[in-house]
Formats: structure tokens, sequence, C-alpha cells
């Protein structure tokens, strides 16, 4: 795969020296603003390789391996995917997304950890309670969810992907499905995500887990604070069922789009100048949503707009529910197996489709030597790392 013509790491070398000098910025966004820079040069170390027909030698150099960079999920994902494949079952999956109102985004913003985490427990607990009830599906079921805390244009909103297999485990034992086309009621789920989440807000802020700045300082006052919830108890907050993917087969390219994505790929930078960057973006909210369009905006707001989606040390934006929760999912997962009575090999994606998905999980293949279209690189020593830099 070619290189593309611009990458973040070209902005934040060009004008991430400018950006942290002008300004005081957390350890974390430190962190991986060093990782992306440093991301595949001399400085991490890395070896020779040297094609088996020809001359031709080249280094090649490590990885950040940084999850906020956009050249290093591709290994991770693949990785995630092959094991994922094993998970999947032969049944029509769903797609459901839970948005954070404006308001409770602004708060988000400086309470990642705490808000984030409240919206993980909010719309899993969400999920799980409307599908027991026995007037919608009536049944236990398992998904995960994957944190997206950007729009196209990168700012900050707040929301989860979650992927939910349309069946779940019955009282009585039995599978149930779900009709098809249809999961659960959106607007069901709506209001009892807003309940939920609004009263773990109301918690946190009582166990003073909750931090206010700027024109939000207000809010540390407990009448103003529940001044402020009153709308929000009233208002539609937004669960979006998307049009189902189909089965399993249909999801694995699903997950290859969504899983380890960063909040801007290389690919979609189309400009670097002194006086700002160039990116493609879709606006969801236009008519014509699915045209691409150019936004430039200064190199210093580009770099602020990337920062923002930078996670807490440690936060798991992945995180799974039900029956696919790390402690039984083996289990639960060879119990929902036996009573779809499927064989195994209908539960897999086969290679095929993986490579629709860019996501080959066949063994690669070596790499082709440039120069002479003949001869395989192979490594043959390491790379020299020049000395740290104790200026």
């Amino acid at each position: 795969m070619s290189r593309p013509a611009f990458e973040l790491a070209d902005i934040f070398r060009q004008h991430g020296p400018r950006y942290r000098a002008t300004r005081r910025l957390p350890r974390q966004q430190l962190r991986v603003m060093r990782a992306i820079e440093l991301c595949r040069t001399s400085a991490l170390g890395g070896h020779t390789e040297k094609c088996t027909r020809c001359d031709y030698a080249r280094n090649s150099y490590n990885s950040c391996r940084n999850r906020h960079c956009p050249k290093c999920q591709g290994a991770d994902r693949i990785q995630w995917l092959e094991s994922r494949q094993a998970e999947l079952l032969p049944v029509e999956y769903f797609h459901v997304v839970f948005t954070l109102p404006e308001p409770v985004a602004r708060i988000a913003f400086y309470n990642q950890q705490t808000i984030y985490g409240i919206l993980f427990r909010a719309a899993g607990e969400t999920l799980l309670t409307i599908a027991r009830d026995s007037k919608h599906l009536g049944a236990d079921i398992g998904f995960f969810g994957i944190l997206h805390t950007w729009g196209q244009n990168l700012l900050h909103h707040p929301h989860v992907h979650f992927v939910v297999p349309g069946g779940g485990i019955a009282p009585d034992g039995q599978w149930v499905s779900c009709r098809p086309g249809f999961f659960l009621p959106v607007r069901v789920l709506s209001r009892l995500f807003r309940r939920l989440f609004l009263v773990a807000l109301q918690k946190a802020f009582k166990n003073k887990q909750l931090r206010f700045f700027g024109d939000l300082t207000a809010l540390r006052a407990s009448a103003a604070f529940d001044a402020w919830l009153d709308p929000l108890r009233d208002s539609e907050w937004v669960v979006f069922a998307k049009k189902p993917f189909g089965g399993p087969q249909t999801a694995i390219q699903y997950l290859a789009r969504y899983t380890h994505r960063v909040a801007l790929s290389n690919d979609r930078i189309t400009g670097i100048s002194d006086s700002g960057v160039t990116f493609r973006w879709k606006d969801y909210r236009a008519h014509d949503r699915h045209k691409t369009r150019s936004m430039t905006i200064d190199a210093d707001e580009f770099i602020r707009r990337f920062l923002i989606h930078t996670l807490p040390p440690g936060f798991q934006r992945i995180r799974y529910f039900g029956l696919l929760a790390n402690r039984h999912r083996m289990q639960n997962l060879d119990r929902c197996r036996r009573l779809l009575t499927s064989a195994a090999a209908e539960l897999l994606p086969s290679i095929a489709q993986c490579q629709t998905a860019r996501c080959d999980l066949s063994v690669r293949e070596p790499d082709r030597c440039p120069q002479c279209r003949l001869g395989i690189l192979v490594r043959v020593a390491l790379a020299a790392t020049p000395a740290p830099d104790t200026s």
C-alpha cells in the first residue's frame, strides 16, 4: 500500500513545536504527539532489509504502537478481528448508536474518565434491560460497544457504536430471534438511556467526581446543577438503530471499518501549509449527507481538535456486555451455537470476505523488492539508532 501524500505526523513535526511552546498540554496529549512524530523513524530503532536477488537494501523502522496513531492501528485491528471471527453467530447483526446531548458532551470534555464510563454503563444496561422485557425480545443478549468521541469535522461528539446479534437466550433456555430487520424500539431505548444516564450523572456530582471550568463553573453549586439537569430530563436523546447489516459475513466488514479507528486517518488529509491543514469530511446533517466536502482550518486548531480525542490512560474503548462479557464469553457462545444448531464453518466469514474488508487474515505475503521486482526483502541486521539528543 502506497504512503499517503500527507500524514498526521507531518503536521505534528511542522507545527507541533510552536503549538507546545504556546500552551500547557496534559501529559497524555504530549505523549501522543511525541509518539506519532517518532513513529517509524530511526528514533525508535528498526532493522535493515536486503533483497535476495539484487543489491537493494532499506531500513525499516519500528512503530510507536500508540492507539491514537493512524499508522499503527492496522496490525492491531487485524489481530482483534481474527479473535472476533470465532465469536460470530449465524444470525442477523444490528448496529445501535447512543449519543450524548451537546450539554452533557460539554461536561464530558473535562470529565472524560467519568462521563465516558457512565455512557458505556448506561447504554449497555439499557440494551440488556429492554431486551429482557417480555414485551420486546424477552431474552438475555450479548454485544460489544466501541467508543468514538469525534465527528467528521473532528469536533467533540461522544457516542458509542454497539454491535448486537439479533437474538438471545430466553428464561426457558431456548434461543429467541428478533423480528427480521427489527431489533428493539429506539424510542423505548432512548427514554431508559436518558433516565439511567442522568441518575448516574447526578450520583457522580454528589460524589464530587465532576469538575467544572470556564462558563460551566457555576454548576459547582448543587442548585445550579439541578436546574441544569431539568431540561435534559425532558429533551429527546438520540439513539439510532441503523439498518441491520446482515449476518456474520457482513458483520466482519463493518467491524473492519469501526474498530481501532482514530479521529482522522492519514488518507483524509489533502493538504498541509504554513496557514493550515485541509482534510476531507462528510456533513451528515446536510441534505446530500454522503457528499465528501473539504475543510481547511488553522494548524493550531487542527492539532487542538485532534488532541481532544486523546483517551485517558488505561481507558477501555471496546467493551463487552451480557452473554459476551469477558468472564463467561466462550461458555455462552458454545451454548448459543448449540441452540442455533449451526456448523462451526457457518459462523466464520471466508478469507475472500476478510479481504473485502481490508483485513486479510491469511499469512502475509513477503515484501517484494521495489527495485528488481523479483527478489524478496529479508531482515539482515538491526538498523543503527542515533544517539539520544541530550541538548
